[in-house]
């Protein structure tokens, strides 16, 4: 029906993103903005989705906080974890439910052509590469192609799936860039955080054993155990030399595997970082997933001595989404206890709470313009 098409789409713009000044160190704070705009004319291929609701993700704030430039500069409306129901555009389309890929491939170049469409570099990413429509928003245009179906949704809202868009399927892409397996040992640090929680049970669901998570929060560790961890450790107050420390002794302790520890870094802080290139070890893989502007140094002499391996990892192909909506839907990844959902009114109170204080659970806004 055309009916659920409306003239203009209601935004939370970015107008700016916060700023310092190098000279006095003054901080400007971000301003986010409601704005209306023209519904634009859909291309071929295309579909506009009214939007259920877009998380809150780490990047966002990096944007808005973090000084991270976004390819498409401000003023543009942040947010790339969305959920909604497509209400015009391509005919098939219409009426589904669809969570909306985090970064949309060309699937016509070389690289997306060789598997590698998760960092194809004419990509577009809502509320960063995309013109500059984002998930904050009433309603957004995107290609069809890349879109994953939600053709049943059990027992969650809409909403609540929009985390699938990064937070869920990040660590899915990471798994498959560290060739995961059955029996496979992993350390993850920063194992509490918005991806770590999804990290951990996408490595649970793999079959990864022994899994040790290693965080600063307390609350947070107690929970990873709940949803798959098999050790944890607190690095609160600790460098990475003590930590390496603490984790040899429950490696000797529980006669650990000796080599082959594959580790995802999702915490996208420098000691986190630091952590992870200690433990990296004989055969290892480490996996960066987390993202941080800090700096880190390492001996890469060490890489050759150990055999080992360190990977990037940027977003998810879209055809593994389907596989990952499964393993949410059938129960092997918990999504319910980890999201809260907020209207999106709230959104500068949101970000400023998932700044200071990122909360237990991840904050997805729902639009009520």
């Amino acid at each position: 029906s055309m009916s659920n098409v409306p003239d203009m789409i209601h935004c939370w713009r970015m107008v700016q993103p916060t700023t310092k000044d190098r000279e006095t160190g003054e901080v400007t704070a971000g301003v986010l903005e409601r704005v209306e705009v023209p519904v634009p004319e859909l291309e071929p291929g295309e579909v506009l989705v009214e939007v259920a609701g877009c998380g809150v993700c780490h990047t966002d704030l990096g944007y808005f906080y973090g000084g991270v430039p976004t390819v498409s500069p401000a003023p543009l409306t942040l947010g790339h974890e969305i959920a909604g129901t497509v209400v015009a555009g391509e005919a098939d389309w219409i009426g589904e439910e669809v969570i909306i890929p985090a970064v949309m491939p060309c699937g016509e170049c070389d690289m997306c052509k060789a598997g590698r469409g998760n960092r194809c570099l004419a990509q577009k990413m809502p509320g960063n590469s995309w013109g500059d429509w984002g998930g904050f928003a009433s309603h957004i245009p995107v290609p069809a192609r890349d879109l994953c179906l939600v053709s049943e949704r059990g027992g969650f809202e809409l909403a609540e799936l929009a985390v699938v868009a990064d937070a869920v399927t990040t660590p899915y892409q990471a798994a498959m860039r560290a060739r995961l397996a059955e029996g496979d040992p992993v350390i993850i640090t920063g194992v509490g955080g918005g991806v770590g929680t999804y990290m951990l049970q996408v490595a649970k669901a793999m079959g990864a054993h022994p899994i040790v998570g290693i965080d600063v929060d307390q609350a947070k560790l107690d929970r990873a155990l709940e949803y798959g961890a098999d050790f944890v450790i607190n690095g609160a107050g600790k460098d990475s030399r003590e930590l390496k420390g603490e984790f040899k002794a429950l490696s000797k302790a529980n006669r650990f595997p000796r080599w082959g520890w594959k580790i995802f870094e999702v915490s996208g802080v420098a000691p986190g970082q630091a952590t992870a290139l200690d433990l990296l070890g004989f055969c290892g893989v480490l996996v960066v997933v987390g993202f941080t502007p800090a700096k880190s140094t390492y001996m890469l002499s060490k890489l050759m001595a150990f055999d080992a391996e360190i990977i990037g990892t940027w977003g998810c192909l879209p055809e593994y989404y389907n596989d990952v909506l499964a393993m949410v839907l059938d129960g092997r990844i918990s999504l319910k206890p980890f999201v809260q959902t907020r209207p999106m009114s709230t959104i500068a109170e949101a970000f400023a709470e998932a700044h200071h204080e990122p909360p237990l659970q991840r904050i997805v806004l729902t639009p009520d313009f």
